[in-house]
C-alpha cells in the first residue's frame, strides 16, 4: 500500500488546465507526488513535463535552473519498478507497460537546496497509446504519403482499441473472481454462524435438562 503522504494527486492535488500542457500542480521540497493511470498491457506511455521556480520578488514562476530536477518512479499494479532515475527540468518521459492495470507515476525535487522553501510548478501531459506517437517524426522516418500516413493512424486506434477492449476483459475476470470469492466467504461464513448458533441451542439445552433434572422438576 502506498503511503498516504505522497498525496495522490488525482483528486487531492489543485489541477489547473494549461493552454499547452494537460494540467500544473505546485509541489514543495519534501513533496511526492502520485498520479495514478490505468493502462493496457504492451501501451506506449509518454510523459512531458517542464519544472518551474517561484519567484517571491515578482509572486510568479520562471525557468527553473539547470540544477533543479525531477526524481521519477514509475511503478507497474505488481508494484515492481519500471523506472526510476533523474531528470532535468524539462523533458519527456517514456515507458511502455508490460501487464494491465494501475499504474503509479510519482515525481519528487531532486534537491531541497536549491530552492529554499519556495515552491515549484510543474506542467504534466500524459499521453497514451496512440496518443504517445509522433506522427510528425514517423512521416519523415519512413516517408509516409498522406494516405500511408492515415492508414497507418487508423491501424494504431484499431490496435489500441483492441488493447482497451483486452484491458477491459481483464477487470471484468478480475471483478468476477472477486464477486465469487466475496459470495463464497459470506457463504460459508453464513454456514459457520448457523452452526454455531445450533451447537450453542444444543448446549444450552443440555444444560437445562441437567439443571432441571438436578431440581427433580423433570
Amino acid at each position: 500500500m502506498l503511503n498516504t503522504k505522497w498525496g495522490f494527486s488525482l483528486l487531492g492535488l489543485i489541477l489547473m488546465l494549461d493552454g499547452t500542457w494537460g494540467l500544473y500542480f505546485h509541489i514543495g521540497e519534501t513533496e511526492r507526488k502520485c498520479f495514478i493511470e490505468e493502462i493496457p498491457d504492451e501501451t506506449n506511455v509518454i510523459v512531458h513535463y517542464k519544472v518551474q521556480l517561484y519567484d517571491p520578488r515578482t509572486g510568479g514562476f520562471m525557468p527553473s535552473s539547470t540544477g533543479i530536477g525531477m526524481h521519477v518512479d514509475v511503478r507497474d499494479p505488481d508494484d515492481s519498478v519500471i523506472l526510476s532515475r533523474i531528470y532535468s527540468s524539462e523533458g519527456k518521459i517514456s515507458f511502455t507497460s508490460h501487464s494491465p492495470g494501475e499504474h503509479v507515476i510519482c515525481m519528487s525535487s531532486n534537491s531541497s537546496a536549491w530552492f529554499g522553501g519556495s515552491q515549484l510548478r510543474v506542467h504534466l501531459d500524459i499521453q497514451i497509446g496512440e496518443h504517445a506517437i509522433n506522427y510528425g517524426e514517423v512521416v519523415q522516418k519512413e516517408k509516409l504519403s498522406e494516405l500511408q500516413l492515415r492508414i497507418r493512424q487508423l491501424l494504431d486506434q484499431v490496435d489500441q482499441i483492441t488493447k482497451e477492449q483486452n484491458y477491459q476483459r481483464f477487470r471484468e475476470d478480475r471483478f468476477r473472481q472477486t464477486s465469487e470469492s466475496t459470495n463464497s466467504r459470506v457463504l460459508w461464513w453464513s454456514v459457520t454462524q448457523t452452526a454455531v448458533l445450533i451447537t450453542m441451542g444444543a448446549w444450552q439445552m443440555r444444560h437445562l435438562r441437567k439443571f432441571f433434572e438436578a431440581k427433580k422438576l423433570v
